[in-house]
């Protein structure tokens, strides 16, 4: 297996330009094959994440890919020079898409024979295309280990198990093959995330691993707790990680899941040097669809190349965790009660922000479709998209209960908070608490914190937004949505 990927290419719908190779408004079938070709040839992403998580995913994606670009296949093998990760649904989490797992799981040495089919043709060696899952919303590491243990026992030992007396279903059917897969946690949630250390380890010690990767959120973490408490969140748990490492003797490899606007954590063409920097620590950035498509392709890969450039990997410099802990229950508490506030007209709002992926529900501390408390949200992407088309950015939100002391301490622990509060700030309008019951004192004591020019024509856009919601015109409203997100380059 090659080095640790750093581009890990994601379907996250987050882009207001659509790409060339799609049709319609919506990415979905075959337009996501050629995606993944795309963004290894192109771009040179040397990952690209299958997602069958809140979306329909294509199970023969190995074998479409094969043999539709044979030719670059045979020169950049899958699954070593490149590799295609799937994520699939956390049955402990997402009971009535729970089988749909194992499924995925099932369908990967299926994977494993389009390859070697492959190989042969063309006297390669036989790589195996899949060797990691991805499994979303880990609380603790049981979640990992029974991925990994029911890999294990009931798809690749099947390959001895016996068919009544006259054969194996090895002899029947084939090997099963690859005899293991590495699992990779997805962590979201506040507790888990601080306890991120403690799945790593429970998980690197079950299964005698000397080396992990980790998936660290920095999207849903926003959504839950506000833009500042999820970095702080995250370099807790990186310290903590790099720790446990050491005292174990085992690496760490970590993905931050970073979006392109401020609030899911900024990581966007031109800011990828502000980004790399602030997360030294991680070894592999999401490059998700509005990085990918709403900016020119000459800034996409020279910034892509930036990043395969840097220096990342290893210990952070060590952060106060119990300020940075406390100033995350301040600001998310302040957070959450401008959340109750605005949460109706987000789900007004929502209806007018364009699908760019066909995705199903999915579940988070807010949710959808479940409610926790009086709250019910969209998801992290189509809430952002709803707040910054009326003019509030939601990094903006809990800031006011940010003390000088913790601005300071802030400063000095994660200085490229307030680089991205001021990107943020570019696209306030004041107007919006015409529409959304915020109090302009609480978002101004944020801009207080930034010096920055307003956008005009974001400005002029999300205008359009908000008169057409006092006027019921659905029309307006939708063209504004759009051209505002076309502006600022992302949709949410």
């Amino acid at each position: 297996m090659s080095d640790v990927p750093r581009l890990l290419s994601t379907q996250h719908p987050d882009n207001a330009t659509l790409p060339f190779f799609t049709e319609g408004d919506i990415i979905e079938g075959d337009d996501e094959i050629q995606e993944a070709y795309y963004v290894y040839s192109h771009l040179g992403c040397d990952e690209q994440m299958w997602d069958f998580e809140g979306k329909e995913g294509d199970e023969y994606a190995v074998k479409k890919l094969l043999s539709r670009y044979d030719d670059y296949f045979r020169g950049t093998r899958l699954g070593d020079d490149v590799r295609l990760t799937l994520r699939g649904p956390n049955p402990a989490v997402e009971e009535s898409e729970a089988k749909i797992l194992l499924e995925i799981l099932e369908s990967i040495p299926r994977s494993f024979d389009a390859a070697a089919r492959y190989a042969e043709e063309y006297d390669l060696p036989t790589v195996a295309p899949i060797h990691e899952v991805i499994v979303p919303m880990v609380t603790d590491a049981a979640q990992v280990n029974a991925v990994h243990r029911y890999y294990e026992e009931f798809v690749a030992d099947k390959t001895d198990m016996r068919v009544g007396d006259e054969m194996t279903v090895g002899d029947w059917v084939g090997r099963f093959e690859p005899a293991a897969i590495d699992v990779i946690p997805l962590i979201e949630e506040r507790t888990a995330m601080l306890d991120a250390a403690d799945i790593v380890r429970d998980y690197a010690r079950t299964h005698d691993r000397d080396s992990v990767r980790v998936f660290l959120a920095r999207s849903d973490p926003a959504l839950n707790y506000g833009s500042l408490a999820a970095d702080l969140i995250n370099k807790v748990a990186l310290t903590r990680l790099y720790r446990m490492a050491d005292a174990e003797g085992i690496s760490v490899h970590p993905i931050l899941g970073a979006g392109p606007s401020p609030f899911r954590g900024g990581f966007a063409p031109p800011t990828v040097d502000r980004v790399t920097d602030a997360y030294s620590e991680v070894e592999t950035f999401t490059i998700q669809s509005g990085f990918k498509y709403d900016h020119p392709i000459e800034a996409v890969t020279a910034a892509l190349d930036r990043v395969k450039a840097a220096e990342l990997g290893g210990a952070p410099t060590p952060i106060d965790e119990e300020q940075a802990l406390a100033v995350v229950d301040r600001t998310a508490d302040a957070y959450a009660r401008q959340v109750d506030a605005v949460a109706p007209t987000v789900n007004r709002l929502t209806r007018y922000v364009p699908d760019r992926r066909a995705r199903k529900l999915h579940v988070g501390l807010f949710g959808y479709s479940r409610e926790v408390g009086e709250n019910q949200l969209p998801r992290a992407i189509g809430y952002t998209a709803a707040l910054y088309s009326v003019g509030c950015p939601p990094t903006l939100l809990g800031l006011d209960a940010l003390t000088d002391a913790d601005a300071a301490f802030v400063t000095d622990a994660f200085p490229s908070f307030f680089d991205a509060l001021a990107d943020a700030a570019r696209y306030y309008n004041p107007r919006c608490t015409e529409i959304l019951d915020l109090s302009p004192d609480a978002l101004e004591a944020a801009l207080e914190r930034v010096d920055v020019e307003p956008d005009p024509t974001h400005r002029e856009a999300t205008s359009t937004v908000i008169d057409a919601l006092q006027s019921n015109d659905d029309d307006a409203a939708r063209s504004g949505v759009r051209r505002a997100a076309r502006q600022r380059q992302f949709l949410g």
